[in-house]
C-alpha cells in the first residue's frame, strides 16, 4: 500500500528534479543569451545615440525658427495696439526675462504699460482665502458690483479689475485714484501682492503666469488665478493669460480656464510664454480681445492654434 510519505517524497522528488533542470538548462543556454542581450544593448546604444543626434537638431531648428520670430516681432506687432494701454500683472513663478520681452513687445504696439503688479505666493495659496476675501470685500470701491459666488480670486479679480482697469465700453474711470491706492496699499500690505509706482488704469490686462508651484495646492492654487483672470477680462476691453506649457497640463492654470467653457469663451490663454512665439502671441491675442474676441494658443494639446491668425496644427 502507497504511504502518504511515499507520496511526500515522490513530489520531493519531482520539483527537486526540475530545479536541477532549470540549473542545467540556464548553464547551457547562459552564453547564448548574455550574447543576445549584448546584441541588443549595443542595438539600443546605438539608437539612444541617433534620437540624441535627432533632438540636438530639431532643438537647433527651433532655436533658429525663435530667432526669426523674434526678428519679425517688432515689425508684426508695430501699430497693432496704438494708443491703447495696457496693465501687466504676473503670477507665481513668472520669470522677469518673459516680463520684459512681452512688455517690452506691448510698447512696440504702440500701446503704453500702465503699471506693474506681481501676485505673491500668498495671492494664490487656498488656505489664505478667507483673509483675501475680507479684504478685498473692505477695499471695494464705492458702486462697483462684486460677483456674488463669494469666491476669493473672483473676488480679488473684480476688486483690482475695478481700479486696475477701465471700463470695456466707455474707457472711463471706474473708481477713484483714492480707491486705487487703497486697494493696492491694502493687498500689498497683507501680502498678496507688490506693484511698480505711479500704476494708472488701464484698457486691456495681460496675466503672466511662470511654472506652477509644486505642492500639495497645485490645484487650489490654479483655480484661484483661474477665476482672478476671468473676472479681471470682465472688467475693462478684455485680458489675455500667458503661462508655460506645463500649466495647460493636469491641474494647471490654463487646463483649468480651458476646460471651463464661459470662462475659455471669454478669456484669451497663450501657453508658450517662454518662446518668441508665444510672446509675440500674446500681444496678437490682447489686439483680438481689443476687437471682443478670444482664443486659446499655444503648442498644448489643448491650444486651438499656435497664435491668432494661424490655423491648428492638430495638436
Amino acid at each position: 500500500m502507497i504511504s502518504f510519505r511515499y507520496h511526500i517524497v515522490s513530489i520531493a522528488a519531482a520539483f527537486l528534479a526540475l530545479a536541477v533542470g532549470v540549473v542545467l538548462g540556464s548553464t547551457a543556454l547562459s552564453d547564448s543569451v548574455l550574447a543576445g542581450l549584448s546584441h541588443e544593448r549595443g542595438e539600443l546604444a546605438e539608437r539612444v545615440s541617433e534620437l540624441e543626434n535627432e533632438n540636438q537638431g530639431l532643438r537647433a531648428d527651433l532655436e533658429d525658427s525663435g530667432d526669426v520670430v523674434r526678428a519679425a516681432s517688432d515689425d508684426v506687432v508695430d501699430g497693432l495696439l496704438k494708443d491703447r494701454s495696457v496693465v501687466v500683472v504676473t503670477t507665481g513663478r513668472t520669470r522677469e526675462s518673459d516680463r520684459d520681452a512681452v512688455t517690452r513687445l506691448i510698447e512696440k504696439s504702440g500701446a503704453s504699460v500702465t503699471g506693474r503688479v506681481q501676485l505673491s505666493k500668498k495671492f494664490a495659496d487656498p488656505g489664505e482665502g478667507a483673509q483675501l476675501r475680507q479684504l478685498a470685500v473692505r477695499l471695494q470701491p464705492a458702486g462697483v458690483k462684486f460677483p456674488t459666488s463669494g469666491d476669493s480670486g473672483a473676488l480679488a479679480g473684480a476688486l483690482l479689475g475695478s481700479v486696475l482697469l477701465l471700463d470695456g465700453e466707455t474707457a472711463e474711470r471706474q473708481s477713484t485714484k483714492d480707491e486705487l491706492t487703497a486697494a493696492l496699499s491694502g493687498l500689498s500690505e497683507g501680502g498678496f501682492l507688490t506693484h511698480s509706482d505711479d500704476v494708472e488704469p488701464a484698457q486691456l490686462a495681460v496675466v503672466l503666469s511662470g511654472e506652477p508651484v509644486d505642492d500639495d495646492n497645485v490645484s487650489g492654487r490654479a483655480s484661484r488665478i483661474a477665476s482672478f483672470a476671468t473676472q479681471l477680462d470682465g472688467a475693462g476691453a478684455g485680458t489675455v493669460l500667458a503661462g508655460t506649457r506645463q500649466s495647460a497640463r493636469g491641474a494647471g492654470v490654463i487646463s483649468t480656464i480651458r476646460a471651463d467653457t464661459a470662462a475659455s469663451e471669454q478669456l484669451s490663454t497663450v501657453d508658450s510664454l517662454k518662446s518668441a512665439a508665444g510672446k509675440l502671441g500674446t500681444v496678437l491675442a490682447l489686439r483680438e480681445q481689443l476687437e471682443g474676441n478670444s482664443g486659446q494658443y499655444g503648442f498644448a494639446a489643448s491650444a486651438k492654434a499656435p497664435m491668432p491668425g494661424m490655423r491648428s496644427t492638430g495638436g
